[in-house]
C-alpha cells in the first residue's frame, strides 16, 4: 500500500539561481516513482505517495533526474506523515511557548553522529538559538532568519549532512496537506 511522502530540496528557486517550474518539478518526480504528485509554494516541497521499496531510492532518483534536466544539484530530503507529526510534536521551543512566527526546521539527510552534534556552538549566534533532535534542527530566530550566523553551511560542515530550512508556518501547512492527501488518497489536487 502506499505511504505520503514529502520530498523536500535544498536551495531551488531562491532569487535567480536554480529555477525550477513546479510543474516540471511534479514532472520529475512522477519519471522517479512518484504517484498523486503535488507540490506546494516555490521553494521545492513535493507531496506524493510511493510504496516503501521505491521511497528509499528517490532522493537520489529525484536529485539525479532534477541535475539531468535542469542541471541543478539539488539535495533531496524525504518525509512520511508520520515523521512530520512527529516533528511537529517534539518542536522544543514550541513546548517552551515561543511565538510560531520566530520557529524553523531544518530537515537533515541523515541523523549525524553524537559528537558531531556536541561540536555545535550554542553561542554561534544570540540571540538565536538551535536543538537537534533525530534528523531535525529546531531554530529559534527572534530578530529574524536573515542574519543569523546559524546557516545551512554552517550545520553542513558540523554535522556532516545536508539539511534545508523551512519556516514552522510551512511545516505545518505541509503536514496538513499530508493528512488531507491521506484522507482523501483518490482525490486530484491542482498543482500550486
Amino acid at each position: 500500500m502506499p505511504t505520503t511522502y514529502l520530498a523536500l530540496l535544498r536551495g531551488i528557486n531562491l532569487g535567480p539561481k536554480n529555477k525550477i517550474p513546479m510543474p516540471d518539478l511534479a514532472e520529475v518526480c512522477a519519471k522517479a516513482g512518484c504517484q498523486d504528485v503535488r507540490t506546494y509554494i516555490q521553494s521545492g516541497n513535493v507531496i506524493f505517495e510511493a510504496i516503501p521499496e521505491v521511497s528509499v531510492r528517490l532522493p537520489e532518483l529525484i536529485a539525479k533526474e532534477i541535475q539531468k534536466r535542469f542541471g541543478h544539484k539539488v539535495p533531496v530530503m524525504l518525509r512520511t506523515t508520520r515523521e512530520m507529526r512527529e516533528v511537529i510534536r517534539e518542536n522544543p521551543f514550541l513546548k517552551a511557548g515561543a511565538a510560531e512566527d520566530i520557529l524553523h526546521v531544518m530537515f537533515l539527510a541523515d541523523r549525524p553522529k553524537p559528537g558531531a552534534v556536541k561540536s555545535l556552538d550554542p553561542g554561534r549566534s544570540p540571540p538565536n538559538r538551535f536543538i537537534v533532535r533525530g534528523k531535525e534542527v529546531y531554530l529559534l530566530f527572534p530578530e529574524g532568519f536573515a542574519r543569523t550566523k546559524l546557516t545551512s553551511s554552517y550545520f553542513d560542515s558540523k554535522l556532516g549532512t545536508i539539511g534545508t530550512v523551512r519556516s514552522w508556518r510551512t511545516v505545518t501547512k505541509l503536514l496538513e496537506l499530508m493528512e488531507g492527501k491521506e484522507l482523501t488518497p483518490s482525490r486530484k489536487d491542482a498543482k500550486q
